[in-house]
C-alpha cells in the first residue's frame, strides 16, 4: 500500500529526529541534572517509543500476505526503461562520434513526443521505437538492447541488499529469534 509506505517513511525520519533533543539536552547540562531535562525525557522517550510501536506494526501490516508479481513490475520497467535510458543512450552515441548537443536535443524531442502520446492519447510508451526508428541513432541501433538491460540501472543495489542482509539483518534475527512473532508475514513472488 503506498499511502502506509509514505507513512512509514515519514515516521522513521521523525523517530530519527528524536535523538537530537536528547543529544541537545545533554550538551547544554554539563552533565548536571536540570528541570529541562525531565520535560524532555517526558516528552521524548514516549514519543519514541510509541512512534517505534505504530512504525512496525505499520510495516507489519504492509508486509502481510504481500505478494510481489515479477511480471508487472517486469511491465513497469518496461514503460519507464526508456525514457531513464536516454542518457545511457546519449553517452552510446557520443562515443560513436555523434555531437552531444545535437544528440541531446534529438533525444529530448523524442522523449517529449513519447511522452505526450502517453499522458495526452492514453498510449504506451513507444520512445524505443522512436529511437530505432529515426536514422540519426544507427550507430546504437544494433546496442538498444545492451543498453536498456535492467540491470545496468540498479548500480550496486544487490550487492548492498545482500551486504545489509548478511552483515545487519540476519545477525539480529538469529540473536533475538525467539522473540519473533512466530505467525510472521510470507512474502509471496
Amino acid at each position: 500500500n503506498p499511502m502506509r509506505s509514505e507513512r512509514c517513511c515519514s515516521l522513521a525520519r521523525h523517530l530519527l529526529t528524536l535523538p537530537l533533543s536528547a543529544a541537545h539536552t545533554h550538551a547544554n547540562q554539563w552533565f548536571e541534572r536540570t528541570l529541562d531535562d525531565s520535560a524532555n525525557r517526558r516528552i521524548v522517550l514516549a514519543e519514541a517509543f510509541l512512534t517505534a510501536d505504530i512504525l512496525l506494526n505499520t510495516t507489519l501490516n504492509i508486509a502481510s500476505g504481500m505478494v510481489v508479481y515479477p511480471k508487472v513490475i517486469a511491465r513497469h520497467v518496461g514503460e519507464e526503461l526508456p525514457f531513464m535510458a536516454t542518457e545511457n543512450i546519449l553517452m552510446a552515441m557520443v562515443k560513436a562520434g555523434a555531437d552531444r548537443q545535437e544528440c541531446h536535443e534529438r533525444l529530448r524531442v523524442l522523449a517529449q513526443e513519447a511522452g505526450r502520446s502517453v499522458k495526452e492519447g492514453g498510449g504506451r510508451n513507444d520512445m524505443l521505437e522512436r529511437v530505432a526508428g529515426d536514422g540519426y541513432f544507427a550507430p546504437v541501433h544494433d546496442r538498444l538492447g545492451e543498453i536498456l538491460e535492467p540491470s545496468r540501472f540498479v548500480g550496486r543495489c544487490p550487492e548492498q541488499v545482500s551486504a545489509f542482509v548478511e552483515g545487519e539483518l540476519m545477525p539480529a534475527v538469529e540473536k533475538y529469534g525467539d522473540c519473533l512473532v512466530k505467525d510472521a508475514p510470507k512474502l509471496n513472488v
